[in-house]
């Protein structure tokens, strides 16, 4: 869900009034730290912390993108631990490392959504990249990415400074320099929520204290059961990630989203089950299996019938993204060729630093390079073509990614800039449809041009994501006087373990919880939107599988009337696509954080309570995801599947097969039935109390330290 973020920073300026403004004839920005300062920026302390954060963040980041088809906005949390941990140092840390811990753990979350948008959908087509090939396209792609922006920051930074609005940055610059002088209240409300949302999701993955899944056929009793038997049935998953999520992204996107999940479940599920048993067919063979149409359950019905349709919206969506964007997209395209031209008048001060140019051009061969050598091993080792088959096929490729990558950097960069949204899945769609296109006219099909295409597609998306986020990096060091170089070199050792840790959760994911299993929805395994999309879309391309096209088209239509009515697509699209019982749980925090926000005494008070949102939904996102990684790895043989001797739910059983061992589990009939649903329904309610007392003590915390500084300045 790009951008769909209401919490934000302090909505104070804190800078000076020209840090946001045009600058008239001969004025010039002075940053906060001058361009002769020697404060402290790169230490071992902003370099380990900085990795530290995108270790974190890049697994809880590419798990709540699996989970739910969002991310976690990484910048404002991270600079938040960043001054909160460097006030415990002897030596406090400076404002400029700070920024530097800020920049490298961003990489986390921009490597996450180009491999959680992509690399699924290889998993999805029956192939099974190795942890290797996922971590060389995301880093590829990444470094590509930050040398392709580089000569375009000047440009964007600098010469349209006070036109563009950078949200994201602003907001994040602001807790940086508030961070100078304020206490270390947000570092303990993010601390507080990041273990309040590990410790809730540890008793439900880990132990399975209670159950989750919430539905009306078991709480409601009879008349749930009723309403079941008629096609309806509405579910929630009760879990702090998803609850999190709903929370930061505030009720006027998480209404939208729901609102996608009750025309599929309560609209198109019923009507579905309607026409098929009024056609008296007793099965109706669908996708290469017969199905009893008697026996179709909602779930069923939802994932053979309704889940096309939410692809085709969510497709639609993309492309109505890009053509929203027209304008951004032809004008920043012109204008990032002349940027690319200009050059800097005579000695540059510390603070107007970049790469040597003959350095960021021997990066972007390098980059460009490598990935056409990943596309030639994959072509040689998956396809068995001939060296100069591969060595054609693999020298297309490379073009292709570095062609539009070069040509979507722009759009990235001043996307992030005016609304604080990259458009990347659109840009993604468009980069598998091109790529597949041209693959397959050259007579790369199959498997291996599904793995091809989708790599291209990987390293492209996270070079966009990369660029947009780092251009939001530049601004934000811009106005506090950081050294570019400094921000530029140093991303490069984020996006390596961005990169690697990305390409061990992906597969332990799918080993623990599946991106594909034969006969069930994307309700029983990993929902990820984005990837089955585009592994819809380039499964019919190169292999001419059949396609419920008809159904495609039905969403397509149905995003183009959300697009006429006024709401955003994407959001709605997502609805549709997603299980409700995720939605419901995102409503659920979307209606905290709107309760929250309007329960203060008075208007201060409630802004104070509204201003804890990011730090309390980040935080408790990213314990949660980590603890569900944490079961995740605990499902796996090598750990002796450890989940086993905790989990007091559901009996879990080591069965050996033909093809090895794996694990089964089988869930209590107190788990399945009234208490277990009863007991997850209160200790839900209980998650939802201790959030509103954490941004009640949060908001005092605030309001204590600005009047502490208001009388100091006093």
């Amino acid at each position: 869900m790009e951008g769909l973020m209401e919490h934000g920073g302090s909505g104070k300026r804190l800078l000076p009034p020209n840090a946001y403004r045009k600058l008239e004839n001969g004025e010039s920005y002075q940053p906060i730290v001058s361009a002769g300062a020697g404060m402290r920026e790169i230490t071992g302390w902003s370099v380990t912390m900085g990795l530290l954060m995108v270790a974190i963040f890049s697994a809880a980041c590419v798990y709540i993108a699996l989970r739910a088809g969002s991310g976690i906005e990484a910048a404002i949390p991270i600079a938040v631990a960043a001054i909160f941990f460097g006030r415990m140092r002897a030596t406090r840390s400076t404002i400029l490392e700070n920024v530097i811990v800020q920049s490298i753990g961003q990489a986390s979350g921009v490597v996450a959504a180009g491999s959680a948008f992509v690399i699924p959908a290889l998993y999805l087509n029956e192939i099974t990249p190795s942890w290797w090939q996922i971590f060389l396209s995301c880093f590829f792609g990444g470094a590509l990415g930050v040398v392709l922006i580089i000569p375009l920051r000047k440009y964007f930074v600098q010469q349209r400074h006070g036109e563009l609005p950078f949200p994201e940055a602003t907001a994040t610059t602001e807790i940086l320099v508030s961070g100078e002088s304020a206490g270390g209240s947000a570092g303990k409300i993010l601390l507080a929520s990041f273990g309040l949302g590990a410790a809730y999701d540890f008793m439900v993955e880990v132990v399975h204290a209670w159950n989750p899944a919430l539905t009306t056929r078991t709480v409601m009793g009879k008349a749930g059961q009723w309403l079941h038997d008629l096609g309806f049935e509405l579910k929630l998953n009760a879990i702090a990630a998803l609850f999190g999520l709903g929370y930061i992204i505030g009720l006027k996107y998480a209404f939208i989203i729901f609102a996608g999940s009750v025309v599929a479940y309560l609209v198109f599920v019923p009507f579905a089950k309607f026409v098929l048993t009024l056609s008296g067919a007793a099965t109706v063979a669908w996708n290469g299996e017969v199905l009893k149409v008697a026996e179709l359950t909602p779930t069923d019905v939802f994932g053979n019938f309704v889940k096309p349709i939410g692809i085709g919206a969510i497709a639609v969506a993309g492309v109505i993204g890009l053509i929203r964007m027209r304008k951004i997209i032809i004008g920043s395209v012109a204008m990032g060729f002349k940027g690319i031209g200009r050059k800097g008048d005579g000695k540059e001060l510390r603070t107007d630093l970049d790469m040597r140019p003959g350095n960021v051009l021997l990066v972007q061969l390098l980059a460009t390079l490598a990935m056409g050598l990943l596309f030639f091993v994959v072509c040689m080792t998956a396809g068995g073509y001939t060296p100069q088959q591969s060595m054609l096929y693999s020298m297309v490729g490379m073009l292709i990614a570095f062609a539009l990558c070069f040509l979507f950097t722009p759009v990235a960069a001043e996307a992030i800039a005016i609304v604080g949204t990259n458009p990347v899945s659109g840009m993604t769609l468009v980069t598998v449809i091109v790529s597949s296109l041209v693959m397959a006219g050259m007579g790369l099909f199959g498997s291996t041009g599904i793995f091809v295409t989708l790599i291209i597609g990987c390293a492209v998306c996270t070079a966009l994501s990369v660029s947009g986020a780092l251009i939001s990096d530049f601004k934000i060091g811009y106005w506090i006087g950081a050294t570019p170089r400094n921000q530029q070199i140093w991303k490069f050792l984020g996006l390596l373990v961005a990169a690697l840790v990305v390409a061990l959760v992906i597969p332990i994911m799918d080993s623990s919880y599946h991106f594909l299993v034969d006969g069930r929805s994307n309700e029983d395994v990993l929902p990820a939107p984005q990837a089955n999309m585009i592994a819809a879309v380039v499964r019919g391309l190169m292999t001419g599988a059949e396609q419920p096209y008809l159904l495609y088209a039905t969403g397509g239509v149905i995003s183009i009337i959300i697009t006429l009515l006024g709401l955003p697509t994407l959001a709605f699209a997502l609805g549709m696509y997603l299980p409700i019982q995720i939605n419901a749980a995102v409503l659920a925090g979307g209606l905290v954080a709107w309760f929250i926000a309007r329960s203060g005494r008075t208007k201060e008070e409630s802004e104070a309570r509204s201003n804890q949102g990011t730090l309390i939904a980040s935080g408790m996102m990213a314990g949660a995801a980590i603890i569900g990684i944490v079961a995740a790895v605990m499902r796996l043989d090598w750990t002796s599947y450890a989940v086993r001797f905790l989990s007091i739910g559901k009996e879990f059983k080591v069965v050996e097969l033909a093809t090895g061992t794996t694990l089964e589990d089988k869930a209590a009939d107190w788990y399945k039935g009234f208490a277990g649903q009863g007991i997850s329904l209160l200790m839900f309610l209980g998650l939802v109390l201790a959030t509103y007392l954490l941004a009640r003590w949060g908001a005092k915390m605030q309001m204590r330290e600005e009047g502490k500084n208001s009388g100091a300045n006093d």
